[in-house]
């Protein structure tokens, strides 16, 4: 049954106020949690429908909405300043959820990411830029945002976290060529990072990638 999670923000952003909502087990029988974005045009809801594949029990998954359906106006690939301060926003409520379920009691390697599309952009930009070691990360069908030639000089280390990029290689939205730089500068980052593209596949999510996220899940609760 999906309800709704009240946690309070700070931030002053588009988001700041976004509702949250929960599917799964109460945050106190969790083994595991899975934070869910979801793409543009989509909503907390589409994204939390994913979960109905995911093998594990015992798991919380989480899924912030975004104001309007959007975390920011435009291509990830536009100059990062013209889609703020949607990322900003975006960003720090991806970080509120985390701080509040670590208080909850969850142990950090037994938190995940997850987001599809434009969720998948800002799920990677957020564990790029936070360098936090949780227990693994999926972006199907995104990359880290900016512009070609400009991603950012990510520092710290990801110490081994599992980052999974699955995307097609004709992605009319996402270019395989940014995919690619993505995991490229994961492994920099020293994640231990699988990297699939698809032949000739929509933009959407496959049985492979639903694979491989259950694979992970498995080591995840085993942590």
């Amino acid at each position: 049954m999906i309800r709704e999670l009240h946690i309070e923000s700070k931030g002053i952003g588009p988001h700041h106020a976004s509702k949250i909502l929960m599917e799964g087990v109460n945050l106190e029988k969790a083994k595991a949690l899975m934070i869910m974005i979801h793409g543009r045009g989509a909503t907390a809801v589409s994204i939390l429908d994913l979960a109905q594949y995911f093998i594990a029990d015992d798991v919380t998954y989480i899924a912030p909405q975004a104001n309007g359906g959007t975390w920011y106006p435009y291509s990830f690939l536009m100059p990062i300043e013209q889609n703020e301060p949607g990322i900003t926003s975006g960003l720090q409520r991806i970080s509120e959820i985390i701080d509040f379920v670590i208080a909850s009691g969850i142990p950090v390697q037994k938190i995940m990411l997850l987001g599809f599309s434009q969720g998948a952009c800002l799920s990677l930009e957020w564990i790029a830029r936070n360098s936090k070691k949780i227990g693994a990360v999926f972006g199907l069908s995104g990359g880290l945002i900016g512009p070609n030639g400009t991603l950012q000089n990510y520092s710290g280390t990801l110490e081994n976290t599992s980052v999974f990029l699955g995307c097609s290689d004709v992605d009319f939205h996402i270019p395989k060529e940014r995919v690619i730089e993505s995991a490229e500068v994961f492994k920099k980052l020293q994640a231990s990072v699988m990297l699939k593209l698809y032949t000739n596949m929509a933009h959407t999510v496959n049985d492979d990638e639903i694979d491989q996220i259950n694979s992970m899940m498995r080591i995840v609760l085993k942590k």
